[in-house]
């Protein structure tokens, strides 16, 4: 199924501005959790996650999860639930589609990583193409 890409335009124009402001322009493919991934050194937390807010405006906490919504809650579950310390974003919906983040500090205390995926979709939609060619990340 594909999508008009005049359509899509308010989930990945966030999202380009995403890409080209962050600091690290290394972004890769996460397959356990079918999203883009970059990590970075917890010196620049405070940047990136103004610059996740940015694209994805709504944060939520492993406190304020409960009331995400349901496709929201489910990756966060998928993914292994949210605990403290970590954040899920999420964009606003596009049909019935939604760009998301989520933000995991590693347990080294020194580096975190983004996580960036489209929600609303399976893995073999090719809004899953339009993000990783966003991120310029190929398979």
């Amino acid at each position: 199924m594909r999508t008009p890409s005049h359509s899509i335009e308010p989930l990945f124009e966030p999202l380009r501005r995403l890409r080209s402001s962050w600091p690290q322009r290394g972004w890769s493919w996460d397959s356990r959790v079918a999203c883009v991934s970059s990590s970075f050194s917890v010196d620049l937390e405070h940047k990136n996650r103004a610059l996740a807010l940015a694209s994805m405006q709504t944060e939520y906490t492993s406190r304020t999860i409960a009331s995400a919504p349901t496709a929201l809650r489910e990756i966060c579950d998928r993914a292994g639930g949210l605990r403290s310390g970590q954040y899920a974003f999420t964009g606003p919906l596009v049909g019935r589609v939604f760009a998301y983040g989520l933000w995991w500090p590693w347990g080294d205390g020194m580096t975190i990583s983004l996580r960036v995926g489209v929600g609303g979709v399976d893995e073999s939609h090719d809004l899953m193409n339009t993000l990783r060619e966003t991120f310029g990340v190929t398979l």
